[in-house]
C-alpha cells in the first residue's frame, strides 16, 4: 500500500499547493488594490484638468471685462493709475528693521506703564514681592 514516502510527498505537495494557493490570492489581491488606485489616481486627474478649464473659462480678460461692464454701477471699479502703484522702497519700513529705543527711553517708558497697584509691569494679575 502506502509506504512513508509517498505519505510524506502527498503532504508535501498539498502544503505547496496551499503556500502557491495563498500567494496568487494575496497577488490578486495587491492587483485589485492597484487598479482602485489608479482609477483614483485618473479620476483625480480628470478633476485638475476641469478644474483648470473651468478657470482659464472664468478669467477670460473679454468675459472680466464684460462682467466689470455689467456691475460698473454697484462696484464702482476704476482703472488703476500708474500713480497708485507703490515701489517696495515706498513701503513702510518692517517692524523687525525698525531702530531700538535708547536705554533711557526705555526705562521712561516702563516707568509711564508700570501701575501704581503694586502688579507687576507684564500685566499677569500677580502681586510684587
Amino acid at each position: 500500500m502506502f509506504r512513508t514516502l509517498d505519505v510524506v510527498m502527498i503532504a508535501v505537495m498539498t502544503a505547496a499547493a496551499t503556500v502557491t494557493y495563498s500567494i496568487k490570492h494575496q497577488a490578486d489581491n495587491k492587483l485589485e488594490e492597484v487598479r482602485k488606485l489608479d482609477a483614483e489616481i485618473k479620476l483625480e486627474e480628470d478633476t485638475i484638468d476641469l478644474l483648470k478649464a473651468d478657470w482659464a473659462l472664468a478669467t477670460q480678460p473679454n468675459r472680466l471685462e464684460r462682467l466689470v461692464q455689467i456691475f460698473e454701477g454697484d462696484l464702482k471699479l476704476v482703472p488703476t493709475e500708474s500713480t497708485q502703484l507703490a515701489q517696495p522702497n515706498e513701503l513702510p519700513m518692517p517692524v523687525a528693521e525698525l531702530p531700538a529705543l535708547p536705554a533711557e527711553k526705555d526705562d521712561k517708558v516702563a516707568r509711564a506703564k508700570t501701575p501704581a497697584s503694586g502688579t507687576d509691569a507684564i500685566q499677569t494679575g500677580s502681586v510684587a514681592r
